[in-house]
């Protein structure tokens, strides 16, 4: 069972919803297992969430970050979660909000408070596919691409991602023979007033989420190699809310480097009963 009492902070990232937990002098215990993942994490029987943050003592950083996914699979990386985490780690006092530091699976991130929202700073992006060569496109659809962004993503470029069945399409393009891994796939078209408009279906949670912060980083790029967006872009989530990406490099064989900022809200703050 799951220990009763145990606290966290219910968190929002665009509508990218964590269950988040410190964990730097109580240890994950069972909450760590997938089975207990998956109950806090049911929309009609638990908290809800896409998945549970950890934030853990690091000896490399100000704060280690541990991302688990609603289906209780760990990733290793999650921007929104990041983004989470930056806010979440200044308001308890593990680091200044003017730099910090935090140690993913991806490696370490750069993370800020700027202007009263989080900002970090990406892992450089080297893995990157203008025309995914196995993927042919469908009906509405123009390009496919793909970005390793800590995690891997396929770019659909749309003539109008409000009509994309994100579930019938997207499920099956996650688990395309062609990728090692599997993907999130993220669809992108313009919106009725010129603005970048994506949505995201998510490996882990197996179903479109309201934001993705990696997949938006994704989408930038991609645009950015189209030649459709140039280095600083917002990007329009499905919860209506904005993420701002901003690119360097990309032409000089070194990859690019992303920064992301975007929402780190706390909803509430519980403790864990019967679940």
């Amino acid at each position: 069972m799951i220990p009763r009492g145990r606290r966290f902070y219910k968190m929002s990232g665009s509508g990218n919803d964590f269950v988040m937990i410190d964990a730097r002098s109580e240890a994950r215990g069972e909450l760590g297992q997938a089975p207990a993942v998956k109950r806090v994490c049911a929309r009609a029987t638990g908290v809800g969430a896409d998945g549970i943050v950890f934030l853990e003592r690091s000896a490399v950083a100000d704060v280690r970050l541990t991302y688990l996914n609603a289906d209780g699979s760990q990733a290793d990386f999650c921007g929104n979660a990041t983004l989470c985490t930056t806010r979440l780690a200044v308001e308890l006092g593990m680091a200044s909000a003017d730099a910090l530091a935090i140690e993913t699976d991806a490696g370490i991130i750069r993370a800020r408070i700027d202007a009263g929202r989080p900002e970090i700073d990406l892992q450089p992006v080297r893995e990157v596919v203008a025309d995914a060569p196995s993927i042919p496109v469908s009906a509405g659809e123009r390009r496919i691409g793909f970005a390793l962004v800590g995690v891997p993503h396929l770019v659909v470029r749309c003539d109008e991602v409000a009509t994309v069945d994100v579930v019938g399409r997207g499920r099956p393009l996650r688990s395309h023979a062609s990728l090692e891994r599997g993907a999130n796939v993220n669809f992108v078209s313009r919106g009725r007033d010129g603005r970048w408009v994506y949505r995201t279906y998510e490996r882990g949670v197996e179903n479109e989420t309201l934001a993705c912060g990696s997949g938006a980083v994704a989408t930038a790029i991609l645009l950015n190699v189209w030649g459709e967006s140039g280095g600083s872009v917002d990007i329009e989530t499905r919860s209506g809310r904005l993420l701002r990406v901003r690119l360097v490099g990309g032409a000089n064989g070194a990859g690019w480097s992303p920064s992301l900022a975007g929402e780190g809200r706390v909803v509430f703050e519980g403790a864990l009963a019967e679940i």
